[in-house]
């Protein structure tokens, strides 16, 4: 399974609404299976389709203790992976009840900021036979779904942050915007 080349801070496909899935095939398993190897090569929690250049409605995840993440490793065999994988995810209802956690993102190296988010979201979602699915989830998985359907929207998690966080940020962001750019550049140069 290759590993797919990430998307970084300042790349418009990071601001893009995602599209949805009509059908499952193929093409989309591979997908997600490509992006499961790459979200463990690069030891994180959660991937979706805008971070890897494609805005489609596409995420995995993986929160389990088992994870590469949880057990230090950056790599797992692909037979072995726990990576859940949500396609058209959205989130259709969340609890008045919220909580705060320090969030990353592979797509924001090097920048973390404290994030606010409802404790409880309902998502209806399409696994990778077509079933739909409709169903609550609390704890790490609704803060990662609510994290990776915000990539899906064009939502960063920094979009989230104070005013102050913001401007605590602000210099981290524009170097990373200002690679982003450059390599943009050079890439259709």
């Amino acid at each position: 399974m290759p590993i797919l080349p990430l998307r970084y801070y300042g790349d418009p496909v990071l601001r893009e609404k995602a599209t949805c899935y009509e059908a499952v095939g193929d093409e989309v398993r591979r997908l997600a299976e490509d992006m499961a190897a790459t979200m463990y090569a690069a030891r994180g929690i959660g991937l979706a389709g805008n971070q890897i250049g494609i805005a489609r409605r596409i995420l995995v995840i993986d929160v389990s203790d088992d994870s590469p993440r949880a057990r230090g490793e950056s790599r797992e065999p692909a037979a072995n992976h726990n990576a859940e994988v949500y396609l058209n995810a959205e989130i259709v209802d969340s609890s008045v009840e919220d909580g705060d956690y320090n969030e990353g993102c592979l797509s924001i190296p090097g920048v973390e900021g404290n994030v606010w988010r409802p404790s409880r979201v309902r998502v209806t979602w399409m696994d990778l036979d077509g079933n739909k699915h409709d169903d609550w989830f609390d704890g790490m998985r609704a803060r990662v779904l609510q994290h990776e359907i915000d990539h899906l929207d064009g939502v960063l998690f920094v979009d989230h942050l104070s005013m102050n966080d913001r401007k605590a940020i602000a210099g981290a962001l524009n170097r990373l915007k200002q690679e982003t750019q450059e390599r943009l550049e050079s890439e259709s140069a």
